[in-house]
């Protein structure tokens, strides 16, 4: 044993030494696996030396694979693979039934289908490391969990970890259209080479697969909610097939975003009126035909009458209607609909914050058991900050599931570090007091309406064909939060950003102390250069880059930022108290007592639910005029402690992505001063208010920022 680690120990300083010279791109994400020190590794191997698999099937292959890819990178040597128990220091990957787990009591049937254990136990009086579950996919979790173990130096001797899935359907949902444009995509092309496809099966696909499998991700929609019919053809679902041919191993399976004209585009049909028989009769014959493709195909998103999409309101039908016509098509499958309730209408004047509430209430208990209503976080659109959805706890016959935008649309695209696991812990952390106090946002999404319907989240991913995958290093950060709150909705942001930080960039506390910190700091940065103290949706209107709070001219009221602040000469902010519009009405009333009341609100919801004058005074005793201009430049100097934290570390990860965090720090800096010229600027130019002693004016006059232009934009839709 000693020689063999000997042996394991100078295979590893060689790999180190050649590893010293690698330029790290961000390619491998969290995956890195680089090499252990040599007291960590004296301490592993020896539990690693073998690996014992009961069955072949592409879940456990992977897993071997895994394995195997793992421990090289992590002390050396992959593991021998090996048909039997044969001595201490092996690793056995076994199902519930298996022989190898004969004499054994483990808790598998409390873990339900993806859940695992990883126990140090004998099997024949020889200790090894058990992965036991009760599924293949459920193996593959647990090996990615045992070899993240091993990346953060845990002890790996005496071994008890048990873990499940609080979710479901654990949704990557990809705003990609089929000619490879990204909808609010900041980090290159569409991954999905359509042209190639199914003839080539790009590599980087099972990349992609193992990063999500690795954060528990199960299902991926390929496709734009702004849909093309085309990808329901039969020409594309052969494509789409060798999609879902590559995620299979991985637990994912594969759906398609669903256009509700589907059957008028390509279909010959001159309606889609989901009461119509002859739709019905074609949407059904169209999951008969993926299903034919695709065995294990997961289902339908639909974005219906919102935003010019069609949907059965076309017809005077209602969502339900729509959503339980495509229910019906797919249930003899085991196929589910993700049925999404951003709605909002041009021919509707109530508050954008109530449309969805008032069309889907209503509704409540007349969806199929295999509809998930998707709803976003906030009420207006992925805000830098909103408050709770209040369809949250309003619908408790109906599954809901929570949508959050995993790629930045409103916070600065790929450029500015914002990370968005402490947006994402406050929704889920909410409580909406309904039924009753301590029912919380991830409470809801966590228990099942009835015993056989399912639970959800969904993520609009931020991956692209850029190397380092989102655009940005740190924006890696939001896909592996996505994953790990899609997983268990309570656990806690920090926790996540210290892994996160360990497993990319280093395991020395010296480097990932500042990292976390400024990870934890910078949505709250965001925030306050962009949309404090509860302003909203004051970005440039179309690709939403930069400022934009002056814009007045659209043809839909709501599309124009005015709409959302309605600052005038004697002040600022939307009032949706029973004065106003009575969004507020819409909650709890614990909720909206505590947000309607000025004396009870939260300042970083003040602007979202009152309008209040310039000189209204706060509760820290500052003006309203003041504290806006304050949270502005409190914005920019948390930026510049960024930039102070990020240079310290400069020899201490390597220089090519320290480099680029560098330089992508000094954008958001200079963005951030933009932001807070412009918008002070205009807002100066109502409240006729002078700046707080210590603030300097903004350098120009505010008609420059209004003719400032950004044709250069990604991301925009089209």
């Amino acid at each position: 044993m000693r020689a063999a680690v000997r042996a394991l120990l100078c295979i590893w300083m060689a790999l180190a030494m050649t590893g010293q010279g690698h330029a790290e791109t961000g390619y491998d994400l969290w995956l890195r696996y680089p090499p252990l020190d040599a007291a960590t590794v004296q301490r592993v191997a020896p539990r690693l030396r073998y690996v014992v698999a009961e069955g072949s099937g592409p879940a456990v292959r992977a897993a071997l694979e895994e394995l195997d890819r793992g421990l090289a990178g992590l002390i050396g040597l992959a593991p021998a693979h090996a048909r039997t128990v044969q001595g201490e220091g092996g690793v056995v990957l076994a199902t519930a039934g298996s022989p190898l787990l004969q004499g054994l009591d483990l808790p598998l049937a409390s873990l339900g289908r993806e859940g695992f254990l990883i126990r140090s136990v004998a099997i024949g009086g020889v200790r090894v490391t058990l992965v036991a579950a009760n599924s293949d996919a459920g193996l593959l979790y647990g090996t990615f969990r045992l070899l993240k173990l091993v990346q953060l130096r845990a002890s790996i001797d005496a071994l008890d970890v048990r873990d499940a899935p609080k979710l479901q359907l654990r949704a990557l949902d990809h705003w990609d259209n089929l000619d490879r444009y990204v909808e609010r995509g900041y980090a290159g092309q569409s991954l999905w080479d359509w042209q190639k496809l199914p003839g080539y099966k790009d590599p980087r696909y099972t990349d992609y697969a193992r990063a999500n499998a690795s954060i528990g991700i199960n299902a991926v929609v390929p496709n734009n909610v702004n849909a093309n019919a085309d990808i329901l053809t039969a020409p594309y679902l052969q494509k789409v097939r060798a999609l879902a041919e590559v995620f299979r191993p991985y637990g994912i399976r594969i759906y398609l975003t669903a256009r509700f004209s589907a059957p008028i585009e390509i279909g010959g049909l001159r309606t889609a009126d989901p009461l119509d028989p002859a739709v019905r009769a074609w949407w059904k014959a169209k999951a008969n035909e993926i299903y034919a493709a695709i065995w294990d195909f997961g289902g339908f998103l639909v974005k219906a009458n919102s935003e010019g999409q069609p949907g059965p309101s076309d017809y005077k039908r209602s969502h339900a209607d729509g959503a339980n016509m495509l229910a019906d098509a797919l249930a003899p499958h085991g196929g589910v609909v993700m049925w999404r309730a951003f709605v909002y209408s041009e021919h509707n004047d109530a508050d954008r914050h109530k449309q969805a509430n008032d069309e889907f209430v209503p509704l409540d208990g007349s969806f199929r058991d295999n509809v998930l209503l998707q709803v976003k976080n906030g009420a207006i659109d992925f805000q830098p900050r909103e408050p709770f959805h209040p369809l949250f706890g309003a619908m408790p016959k109906t599954p809901l599931m929570l949508e959050v935008q995993i790629t930045k649309e409103y916070l600065g695209f790929a450029t500015h570090l914002a990370y968005l696991g402490t947006m994402w812990e406050e929704v889920l952390q909410s409580d909406t007091f309904r039924p009753r106090e301590g029912r919380t946002v991830a409470k809801i999404l966590e228990t099942p309406v009835k015993s056989r319907t399912l639970t959800g989240m969904a993520g609009v991913a931020n991956i692209g064909t850029d190397v380092n995958w989102s655009g940005s290093q740190f924006d890696q950060a939001n896909w592996y939060a996505y994953g790990r709150l899609a997983w268990d909705p309570n656990a806690k942001a920090e926790d996540i950003a210290r892994d996160w930080a360990r497993l990319t960039w280093s395991h020395d506390p010296a480097v990932v102390d500042p990292i976390v910190a400024m990870m934890l700091e910078s949505r709250e940065a965001v925030v306050n250069y962009m949309t404090p103290l509860g302003l909203g949706h004051v970005m440039a209107t179309g690709h939403h880059y930069g400022p934009g709070p002056w814009v007045s001219n659209l043809a839909r009221p709501e599309w124009n930022p005015t709409y959302y602040h309605r600052a005038d000469a004697n002040g600022i902010g939307f009032d949706r108290t029973a004065t106003g519009t009575d969004a507020l009405g819409q909650y709890a009333p614990e909720v909206a007592r505590r947000w309607g009341e000025l004396k009870t609100v939260p300042d970083s919801l003040l602007l979202w639910f009152h309008h209040v004058p310039w000189d209204y005074r706060l509760r820290s005793g500052e003006t309203l005029w003041d504290s806006l201009v304050i949270r502005y430049d409190t914005g920019i100097a948390t930026v510049e402690d960024m930039q102070r934290r990020w240079a310290a570390l400069e020899g201490k990860v390597d220089a090519r992505r320290w480099g680029e965090v560098r330089d992508f720090l000094a954008i958001q800096r200079a963005e951030a001063q933009w932001w807070r010229d412009a918008s002070i600027a205009y807002w100066q130019s109502l409240s006729k208010r002078p700046l707080p002693a210590g603030h300097l004016a903004p350098p120009h006059g505010l008609d420059y920022y209004k003719a400032i232009r950004t044709p250069h934009a990604p991301g925009n839709g089209k």
